[in-house]
């Protein structure tokens, strides 16, 4: 019988997720209020925390008093900037480069973590990555299992590893999409992917409720992170990023960031199984 943790290899791909130093116009971060403590004394995991969405959530969970391991694929310099930026809050980071897809890393991620501090209080499900095709046919079954393998796969490896070290009062949070809901054309794969997070937020969220484990996700609409201009988008979509939204513009990551910060902490303890859109006020259902 094939070992199912190896039916596809941890992968490397030169543009993605994509480096957001070299990024111009710079995606903004940086959290836009004080901090009020209201993760202190928690620990957290982000995925995909080198940069964009991932870097802005993990940043203002430090400035809330959160220690953050900060997970990415192989962005050093970007991760690095991250890390400081945590430890310019006052907080500790923990670095982990690794392809989160592969069973093993996620693993060695939670033991990692629980090693350096002892306790795991926040997960938080963000790294992904797309791949624009206009036609159904040009998909191939590598970049399928691939889309899959990180978007979705990654998150049960993730939560499974994690599971053991979540307690009474912990929180997941998964980065689903707006594409789930309004759909996207040349963003087939992606966006089933993103069908599938939402219906692994719910379902989970009803399997660890009786445990007071709280699953929750957040949909952006267009955010400007390096994921779309590294290889995400085609060059006519890159042109009018976010302008089809009702507000005229994409979203920052600084602008999602306190979806994901409401979700993790005590404000949101009547809060499980739902998505909170942050998407330039798209009105979709769900």
């Amino acid at each position: 019988m094939a070992d199912p943790t190896a039916f596809i290899p941890p992968i490397h791909e030169d543009a993605l997720p994509g480096n957001e130093y070299s990024l111009e116009p710079k995606p903004e971060w940086q959290p836009r209020y004080p901090g009020s403590g209201r993760l202190a004394g928690k620990v957290a995991i982000v995925t995909g925390a080198d940069s964009g969405i991932g870097r802005a959530v993990a940043v203002l969970f430090a400035r809330e008093g959160a220690k953050v391991a900060v997970a990415y694929l192989c962005e050093d310099k970007d991760a690095q900037i991250t890390a400081d930026a945590i430890a310019a809050e006052g907080s500790e980071a923990l670095l982990f480069a690794g392809d989160l897809g592969d069973p093993a890393a996620g693993q060695a991620l939670v033991n990692a973590v629980i090693a350096k501090w002892g306790q795991l209080d926040v997960l938080v499900n963000n790294a992904g990555e797309q791949h624009p095709d206009k036609d159904i046919r040009n998909i191939t079954p590598h970049q399928l299992q691939r889309t899959f393998q990180t978007n979705i796969f990654a998150m049960f490896y993730m939560v499974q590893a994690a599971r053991d070290h979540l307690k009474r009062g912990a929180a997941i949070i998964n980065c689903t999409s707006i594409t789930m809901y309004a759909g996207e054309p040349q963003l087939l794969d992606y966006s089933a992917t993103k069908g599938a997070i939402t219906a692994f937020t719910r379902s989970l969220s009803q399997n660890l409720i009786e445990h007071g484990i709280r699953v929750n996700a957040v949909a952006p609409g267009p955010i400007w992170t390096p994921l779309n201009p590294s290889g995400g988008s085609t060059p006519d979509k890159l042109a009018t990023f976010g302008q089809d939204t009702p507000m005229g513009r994409p979203g920052q990551p600084n602008e999602v960031a306190p979806a994901f910060l409401f979700l993790a902490c005590a404000d949101a303890s009547y809060m499980s199984g739902q998505v909170l859109h942050p998407n330039g006020g798209q009105v979709v259902n769900g």
